[in-house]
C-alpha cells in the first residue's frame, strides 16, 4: 500500500488580514448603545429598504479588526461569542476606562499555575483566579472580563512585551500613543544600563533606542 509523503507546511505568501467577528445580538438598538458607550468607532449602520437586513460595525481603538452585528447576520445564539479577546497595555488603566463609562467589569485577575480553563466561565483564562494583576506583572498573565447586554464574554488581556515570532520585525506599529510612549519608557531605563556597561554617554542612543523598541515588540533577544 502505498502512502503520501508528508507535506512541508509553507508560510502563507498572500495577506489575509483578519478584519471582522460576528457578534449574536437579540437587540440591535441595546448592542449598539452598548459600544457606542465603551467609546468604540461607530463604521456603519446600514439596513435595507424592507428592513430585513441590519449590519452595524464598530472598531474598538487602536484594532485592526472589527464586530458586526444586526438581523440576518449569523444564526448562533444571542450571547454565544465567548473568549473574546481585548489586548491593553495597562490593564488597571483600562479597566478604569470601562468602570468611568459604567461598564460593569471584573475585578482585574491572574491565574494561578498555568491551568486557564475557568469552572465558572470555562471559555475564559482563571480556573485558580487570584484578585489582582501577575505579581511579576509578566505579559499575557493579568486580565479581567466584561459582557455585552446578550452575554457575549469579553476579555482584557495585559500585554507589554510578544512572544517571538508574534509580531513582524518588518512592521513594527503602535496602537496608541500611550503605547508607543511606554515603549520608549521601556527602552530608556534598558538604555541606562547600557551606559553604565560601557561607562560613557552613548551619542547614538536613538539608534539604540529604536532597534530596542523593534525588537520587544517582535520578540527577538534584546540589544545588551
Amino acid at each position: 500500500m502505498s502512502t503520501k509523503p508528508a507535506l512541508t507546511p509553507k508560510p502563507a505568501t498572500v495577506d489575509m488580514k483578519f478584519e471582522i467577528v460576528v457578534i449574536p445580538v437579540s437587540d440591535i438598538d441595546r448592542a449598539k448603545e452598548f459600544y457606542q458607550r465603551l467609546g468604540w468607532r461607530l463604521d456603519a449602520d446600514y439596513a435595507t429598504d424592507d428592513k430585513d437586513f441590519r449590519v452595524i460595525q464598530f472598531t474598538p481603538p487602536g484594532s485592526g479588526c472589527s464586530i458586526i452585528f444586526g438581523k440576518r447576520v449569523t444564526a448562533a445564539s444571542p450571547g454565544a461569542s465567548q473568549g473574546l479577546y481585548l489586548i491593553v497595555s495597562d490593564i488597571e488603566a483600562a479597566r478604569k476606562d470601562l468602570q468611568d463609562r459604567g461598564i460593569d467589569v471584573s475585578e482585574v485577575f491572574h491565574s494561578e499555575g498555568e491551568v486557564y480553563a475557568g469552572s465558572d466561565e470555562p471559555y475564559l483564562f482563571g480556573e485558580r483566579r487570584v484578585t489582582g494583576p501577575d505579581p511579576k506583572h509578566g505579559s499575557y498573565r493579568s486580565f479581567a472580563s466584561f459582557h455585552d447586554p446578550d452575554g457575549n464574554g469579553w476579555l482584557l488581556q495585559e500585554i507589554t512585551t510578544r512572544l517571538p515570532g508574534r509580531v513582524d520585525s518588518a512592521a513594527t506599529t503602535f496602537a496608541s500613543v500611550k503605547d508607543l510612549a511606554d515603549a520608549m519608557r521601556r527602552a530608556e531605563a534598558a538604555h541606562g544600563e547600557h551606559e553604565k556597561r560601557l561607562a560613557a554617554r552613548d551619542e547614538n542612543w536613538p539608534a539604540w533606542y529604536a532597534e530596542y523598541m523593534v525588537r520587544e515588540q517582535s520578540g527577538e533577544k534584546l540589544p545588551e
